[in-house]
């Protein structure tokens, strides 16, 4: 593993802990992997565009608030919930849909009209709730997933 392989993985273990977790040092390292399957995944697997959306592509999600315009059981994804949300500034035409673990919304529901807090991340987008801006799901970059599975070392 090199330097830069091993900090991302890192940072994305403690990251995705944040979401999760209560921030005490020596709970973080011990949960941080469990704590990242539940709050995280590629952004190719959980985030596209909505069928009202003019282009339908992942480009379009920005930094912002969003709120929630439909929630449903996510197609052919067990235990995962489909989150549609629309930009509540700027171009309100902006729709994409977001499918989210549901172990990730297992100490707070999402709820239809509430307003989400979608802020780009060098590392992906982060989803938080619009009114505590507590972060519940991390969409990673793909290579920056990739980086958190979990690989077999030989000594």
């Amino acid at each position: 593993m090199t330097f830069t392989t091993f900090t991302r993985a890192v940072a994305l273990a403690l990251a995705a802990a944040a979401c999760t977790l209560p921030a005490h040092a020596d709970s973080v390292a011990s949960s941080a992997s469990s704590a990242g399957s539940a709050s995280s995944a590629s952004i190719s697997d959980s985030i596209g565009g909505s069928s009202n959306s003019s282009s339908g592509d992942r480009r379009r999600v920005t930094t912002g608030p969003y709120r929630v315009i439909d929630i449903a059981q996510a197609p052919a994804k067990a235990d995962t919930t489909r989150v549609t949300l629309r930009a509540v500034a700027g171009d309100a035409a902006t729709e994409f849909w977001v499918d989210v673990p549901d172990r990730a919304l297992a100490d707070r529901r999402i709820a239809k009209d509430e307003v989400v807090q979608v802020n780009e991340r060098v590392y992906g987008y982060e989803f938080a709730y619009g009114d505590t801006k507590k972060a519940f799901f991390l969409a990673l970059q793909d290579d920056w997933y990739r980086e958190l599975a979990s690989r077999k070392v030989t000594i």
